[in-house]
């Protein structure tokens, strides 16, 4: 038998500017622009949820108390509660892998959201990448994870390819003494969450991360979870500060966790699948453009040729795109467009035909 492929070194960023993400093409100086570069849900949170968080707002004398909340993520995934720790957002949940395990070989997979990697650099660790690559559709091959991996990294759906990995083939990479870490941050806007492996306890080492920013707009207010072994959940906890979620983020969390809300996020997520269609099949149209087809995300990715120059131009037209150089195994040449509602969409598209014109396709 060949051996795997190893994965990508070396621990440097290669110029990738991991701290880079889709809220830096819309500050400073894109007043007015049509946001495709971020990728939470418009017009949220929705009125039923911002009056949940307000009705929070009488208690904060009070030292924020998670176990309302910690007890409704649990019953939601069918958990006990001591398998759930709540997080000011799916990223401090990376700090505190990077910092809270004892690992010594982790590995990310790429390309996919850049904190993770960074966490684990600035908590000193060599980190090892395995690219993902466009010929295979940017599809996880298990086999090509190294025995000696530790710690593993993954996305699903992928952030930015848009890809969902099968999650027996992310199962399929437990080991006993490796943590698996599966970031499902966009999992919710999946019809049906196929494919996720939250709730899942027959899977060693697993860690689950979810967030409530993308589905619920709630990307100021912070707030997120981790779904793990009680053992893991505790050598977390043990890294976070006292009180580490706020009361409205709490009250947010639990709100989150019903019926009615997990039955509007589920028909988010069809409406989503509705809209990606309709820009894929708009994107379809563009010789110079190729398309990650396999998109099961709130969004896409895009590879076109001089990608940075249509990028720019794209924003003097009203558009902000994400850029695609700062995530590992991508260059200049890639976008990521977060999926809008069909008006959108269509004018994002006229845009586009200008943006490839200017630049001479």
């Amino acid at each position: 038998m060949t051996s795997p492929p190893s994965p990508t070194r070396p621990a440097c960023t290669d110029g990738h500017d991991l701290r880079h993400h889709g809220d830096a093409e819309v500050r400073d100086g894109a007043l007015g622009l049509v946001d495709l570069a971020v990728n939470v849900r418009t017009n949220t949170p929705p009125a039923w949820l911002r009056e949940r968080i307000a009705g929070s707002l009488g208690s904060l004398a009070a030292y924020p108390d998670g176990r309302p909340a910690r007890a409704a993520v649990a019953e939601r995934h069918g958990l006990p509660a001591e398998r759930v720790l709540l997080t000011a957002g799916a990223a401090e949940a990376f700090v505190l892998l990077a910092r809270g395990l004892e690992v010594r070989n982790p590995l990310v997979v790429h390309p996919q959201f850049t904190e993770p990697e960074a966490a684990l650099l600035d908590a000193g660790h060599t980190v090892e990448r395995l690219l993902l690559h466009e010929e295979d559709g940017f599809r996880l091959d298990p086999k090509a994870v190294p025995e000696e991996a530790d710690l593993v990294v993954v996305g699903n759906p992928t952030n930015p390819t848009s890809v969902l990995h099968p999650a027996d083939d992310i199962a399929r990479l437990a080991r006993p003494g490796r943590v698996l870490v599966v970031d499902e941050a966009f999992m919710d806007a999946v019809p049906g969450e196929s494919e996720t492996l939250a709730g899942r306890t027959d899977v060693p080492g697993l860690v689950v991360l979810r967030s409530l920013t993308k589905t619920w707009g709630l990307a100021g207010l912070r707030i997120g979870y981790v779904l793990a072994e009680p053992s893991t959940v505790t050598a977390l906890e043990r890294a976070q500060p006292l009180w580490p979620v706020s009361t409205p983020a709490l009250a947010a969390a639990e709100a989150c966790m019903g019926h009615d809300a997990l039955a509007e996020a589920e028909l988010a997520a069809h409406c989503i699948a509705t809209e990606r269609a309709h820009l894929l099949a708009g994107l379809a149209e563009f010789d110079e453009v190729r398309v990650v087809e396999a998109a099961r995300g709130p969004f896409v990715l895009v590879r076109v040729r001089r990608g940075a120059e249509v990028r720019e131009r794209l924003r003097g037209l009203g558009f902000a795109a994400r850029r695609g150089d700062t995530f590992p195994g991508l260059d200049g040449d890639w976008l990521r467009l977060a999926v809008r509602d069909r008006a959108t969409t269509n004018r994002f598209l006229q845009a586009l035909d200008q943006a490839l014109s200017m630049v001479g396709h």
